[in-house]
């Protein structure tokens, strides 16, 4: 809600007294980052993250365990590109805490970068996590299948 009111103001000031808000594009910028990556977990868990999922729906239904094994190993494979977005970016988080990394003019109006690197990294963890356990309610059934 406040970048809602900090963008309505800074829009209603821009245009009606050619007096923008420093800093309100500035801080735009890096909250939508974090707010994509703060979604993406959630978005995984429920179902609802992107991907075109046809041809698994259709295996899923004709091939259940076929289904499970190519969605556990997708769901594997999510979890390996977020340990390799998460190395690739704690030194660059490192780095911009280090360095104090900032967007924005100085004098006029900077942000830190490092708290959007940190919630970057946060967010892709539990992204992480969440492929993890997809893959293991994938693999579950397929494992209990060979007891009694």
């Amino acid at each position: 809600m406040v970048l809602v009111v900090l963008i309505n103001a800074e829009a209603i000031g821009r245009s009606a007294f050619n007096q923008p808000i420093i800093g309100v594009i500035e801080m735009i910028e890096i909250s939508i980052v974090g707010i994509v990556f703060m979604q993406l977990a959630d978005s995984l868990r429920r179902g609802v993250l992107t991907r075109s999922d046809g041809l698994f729906n259709q295996v899923m239904s004709r091939a259940p365990t076929a289904g499970r094994v190519m969605g556990a190993v997708t769901s594997l494979l999510g979890a390996v590109f977020m340990a390799l977005v998460l190395w690739g970016t704690v030194p660059y988080f490192v780095d911009s805490w280090e360095r104090d990394y900032y967007v924005g003019v100085e004098g006029m109006f900077t942000a830190p970068v490092w708290p959007v690197a940190l919630i970057i990294i946060v967010a892709i963890t539990v992204t992480m996590i969440q492929f993890l356990i997809n893959t293991a309610d994938y693999v579950t059934p397929l494992v209990g299948r060979g007891r009694g």
